[in-house]
């Protein structure tokens, strides 16, 4: 495949170093190998970065359709969990820490909710009988 100028999302070699020996590598006996892995993780970096449709990938990286192929199954098989736990034992272990967390914190008040729930609207409607452009609709509504 001929080069391609880089993208600021692409692997540098030592990130490829340390991803490589994480990544699937192609089955044996199948289909001759046409991307190479790292091309295919360089696709993933920048679609994910980008947050942009599948579709819309560089025509310079290999067809989306490939790279959203290996992404779902690489995900599908727990592979890219396995990336990030390597990953972040790594990085602990480089920082003086344990390789796996002993607490977590969990926020119990995130979200509020209420027990018996609520009309819909916070106010009655009005009580006089006088046209309102409005409240002259306004109904109560219970959820």
């Amino acid at each position: 495949m001929a080069l391609r100028r880089s993208y600021p999302t692409d692997l540098s070699d030592g990130e490829w170093a340390l991803l490589e020996p994480l990544i699937p590598p192609p089955k044996a006996g199948g289909r001759p190998v046409l991307h190479s892995r790292r091309e295919i993780c360089n696709a993933i970096l920048y679609q994910l970065r980008g947050g942009a449709a599948w579709r819309l990938l560089p025509h310079d990286f290999p067809p989306w359709q490939t790279v959203y192929h290996y992404f779902r199954l690489w995900r599908q098989q727990g592979h890219w969990e396995e990336v990030l736990a390597a990953l972040r034992e790594r990085y602990r272990l480089e920082h003086g820490r344990e390789p796996t967390p002993s607490a977590a914190v969990l926020d119990s008040q995130s979200v509020k909710t209420t027990e018996k729930g609520a009309p819909t609207g916070m106010t009655g409607p009005r009580k006089s009988r006088a046209v309102s452009a409005t409240s002259s609709s306004t109904q109560w509504v219970r959820c």
